[in-house]
């Protein structure tokens, strides 16, 4: 049965009403970098975890410092370095004498929103600690489980210029992260105005304007964003075409892809595509945007083999021509 696209138009144009007022308070803080902001609310609508990576500069930790600033939640900045612990993240148990017992001392982690800065530069341990926090939305100190609040988002950063000191991220943990934002330079324009905006007397600071409350309302009308049979079909073509491109007349991949994207690329793809309808205020999904999220989806989540790097052949080409071929509908 058809839902009611009107009624769906209608709940949305009540629920969007927030990500306009949010887009206007980032817009006085970070200038340009659209596509950015626009992939940090994708993660916030459709409650997915996002990583960034572009080189040192680029207003990475701006932006998500600023978004979390435009809602009234908690936030947390976590600088990743060699030397920190587990225990440095999720919290630890501290014995009190007195009392003679162990009580709880809960971690940053427990925020709503959390800024992983240079996740890279920790080693495998931390990350795994981050990793529970990340899918269960809880976190186990001592024998006792802890619930994460809601709504609870990682947003993390990278750098991947610097390859000293750093621990790659294992391909388990980047599978976690719904989407992998890759950010580019600014125009020149842009450029101009940030060097005025930085010399100002006075650096502009978002203001508090959302609830959680209504995130997660537009949470719950995001998921009722209509998506037709074809569309789902389309979606699974896309991500098969990663796992089978000899089957997608994409022969000439076979060699070049180790593994293709999982059943949760699926999943990410169709939930960041209804986010990104109802945050263009439709109440439908259409190809298009399939098609302007997908990068961002599986970037990360197709393996390459040393054949591929040998011929500088990165993911996004693959996407690319996987774009090209899977029939639209």
């Amino acid at each position: 049965m058809t839902p009611d696209i009107g009624e769906i138009n209608a709940k949305i144009e009540r629920e969007s009403a927030f990500i306009e007022l949010i887009k206007l308070e980032l817009d006085k803080v970070i200038i340009g970098q659209h596509y950015m902001l626009d992939r940090l609310l994708i993660g916030l609508l459709a409650n997915g975890h996002i990583l960034l990576e572009g080189v040192p500069g680029l207003a990475k930790t701006l932006a998500i410092k600023s978004l979390a600033q435009t809602v009234k939640a908690d936030f947390s900045r976590i600088q990743f370095t060699p030397d920190l612990l587990p225990a440095d993240l999720i919290g630890t148990m501290i014995y009190n004498q007195k009392q003679e017992s162990f009580s709880v001392r809960k971690g940053p982690v427990f925020a709503n929103f959390i800024l992983a800065d240079e996740i890279n530069r920790a080693p495998a341990k931390v990350q795994s600690a981050l990793l529970e926090a990340m899918q269960e939305r809880q976190v186990t100190i001592g024998d006792s489980t802890h619930k994460l609040p809601e709504p609870f988002l990682v947003l993390a950063t990278q750098n991947p210029v610097e390859q000293e000191g750093t621990y790659p991220l294992p391909e388990a943990q980047v599978d976690r992260f719904m989407l992998k934002v890759v950010i580019g330079y600014p125009s020149k324009e842009d450029e101009t105005k940030i060097i005025r905006a930085n010399l100002g007397m006075e650096y502009p600071k978002p203001s508090q304007i959302v609830q959680p409350e209504q995130i997660l309302n537009a949470r719950k009308v995001v998921r009722e964003v209509y998506m037709d049979e074809k569309i789902e079909k389309y979606i699974v073509d896309i991500v098969f075409a990663t796992r089978f491109p000899k089957d997608h007349h994409l022969a000439q991949f076979e060699p070049m892809i180790s593994f293709g994207a999982s059943p949760r690329a699926s999943i990410s793809l169709a939930l960041a595509a209804k986010a990104y309808a109802f945050i263009k205020r439709r109440g439908y999904v259409i190809p298009e945007d399939i098609r302007a999220i997908c990068k961002d989806v599986l970037r990360h989540r197709i393996g390459l083999t040393y054949e591929a790097e040998a011929e500088n052949i990165t993911t996004e080409h693959i996407i690319s021509e996987i774009l090209n071929k899977v029939e639209v509908p």
